[in-house]
C-alpha cells in the first residue's frame, strides 16, 4: 500500500521578516476546492492593514469580478487583475497592459479555426470596461460567468470597442494539451499562458503577474524582500520571481513548485491564511 505524502507544515521564521506586502493567487490557492474564501482571511485582512501590510488579490480574474468578492475590505486591499494587465489601487489604475486591436483579431480568427476543427472552447476578450463573449450556450456561459461580473454579448469578436488587457479561451478538454499549442506562434511576441486545467490567456509581452507586483513594489515603495506571494499555476510563475518570500501552494503544478522558495498547505487547507499567520506570528493559525 502507497502511503499518503505527509501535509504541509507553513513555516517559521525567526526573527520575523518585515513583510509589507502580500499577494495571492485565487483559484487553487486563496479559494478552497468550493469557489470560497475561508472565514479567517477576513480578520487577518484586518489585521494586516491595521500593521501597515497590504493584501493583494492577484489573479486572472477580472477586475469587477475581484472588488465583489472583496466588496467589504475594498479599501485595505489592492488588485492585481487579468493575469497582471490590470492593476488597481483604491479604485484608480496603478498600471495596466493592453494588446493591440489588430492583435486581438488575429487571435480570435485562431480560435474560431481551432473550434472549426472540433476543439470545444469559448473566447472571451477581455477588456477594462467589460469582458466580451459571442458564444452564448448555457455550458460556456456558466464557466464565463464565474470569473466575469462585467459581461457583454456582441456578434463579431474582431470588432471589440475597448481597451484589450487579454484574450482569454475556455476548453472544455485541455487547454495545455489543445489550445496552447494552437497559439503557440504568438508565443513569440506575446505571453501564452495556460492558467488553469481549461484556461488559455494571451497577453502583451510584459503582462504577467511578476510586473504586476513590481508596479505595486514600486507605488508602495517596497522591496522583493519585503513581499509575500502565493500561487499554484502556470500564470503564477513570473510572480514567484517577484518576492524573496514566494510560496507554491502543496496543490501546485510541479513547475511552479521548482521556481517557489518554500511550501505553503494546499488551497484546501487555508494555505495561505495558515502561513501568513505562521510567518508573521499572527494568533490565527487554524
Amino acid at each position: 500500500m502507497t502511503s499518503s505524502p505527509a501535509p504541509v507544515s507553513p513555516p517559521v521564521f525567526d526573527p520575523i521578516p518585515d513583510i509589507r506586502l502580500i499577494a495571492a493567487d485565487m483559484d487553487g490557492t486563496l479559494l478552497d476546492d468550493a469557489d470560497e474564501l475561508h472565514e479567517h482571511l477576513w480578520p487577518l485582512i484586518d489585521e494586516l492593514h491595521r500593521r501597515g501590510i497590504t493584501f493583494c488579490p492577484a489573479s486572472g480574474r477580472q477586475y469587477d469580478n475581484l472588488r465583489a468578492r472583496f466588496e467589504d475590505v475594498a479599501g485595505s486591499v489592492v488588485f492585481i487583475a487579468e493575469n497582471g494587465a490590470y492593476v488597481i489601487r483604491d479604485g484608480y489604475e496603478v498600471s495596466s497592459d493592453c494588446v493591440d486591436l489588430e492583435v486581438v483579431g488575429r487571435l480570435v480568427g485562431t480560435a474560431r479555426d481551432l473550434a472549426a476543427r472540433g476543439a470545444d472552447i469559448g473566447v472571451v476578450v477581455c477588456g477594462k470596461r467589460a469582458a466580451h463573449i459571442e458564444r452564448t450556450d448555457p455550458p460556456f456561459r456558466a464557466e464565463v460567468d464565474k470569473y466575469y461580473l462585467s459581461l457583454e454579448v456582441i456578434d463579431d469578436l474582431t470588432r471589440v470597442d475597448d481597451d484589450v488587457l487579454k484574450v482569454a479561451v475556455f476548453d472544455f478538454g485541455s487547454a495545455e494539451a489543445t489550445t496552447a499549442p494552437a497559439f503557440e506562434s504568438f508565443r513569440s511576441t506575446h505571453q501564452v499562458v495556460v492558467s488553469g486545467q481549461h484556461w488559455m490567456d494571451v497577453m502583451s509581452p510584459t503582462a504577467n503577474k511578476g510586473e504586476g507586483i513590481r508596479a505595486l513594489q514600486r507605488a508602495l515603495g517596497v522591496s522583493p524582500a519585503q513581499t509575500m506571494v502565493f500561487g499554484d499555476f502556470l500564470n503564477d510563475l513570473e510572480m514567484m520571481d517577484a518576492a524573496d518570500y514566494s510560496f507554491a501552494m502543496d496543490n501546485a503544478h510541479p513547475l511552479l513548485r521548482e521556481r517557489a522558495r518554500y511550501v505553503a498547505p494546499s488551497n484546501a487547507e487555508n494555505g495561505v491564511v495558515r502561513t501568513i499567520s505562521s510567518v508573521l506570528g499572527l494568533a490565527w493559525s487554524s
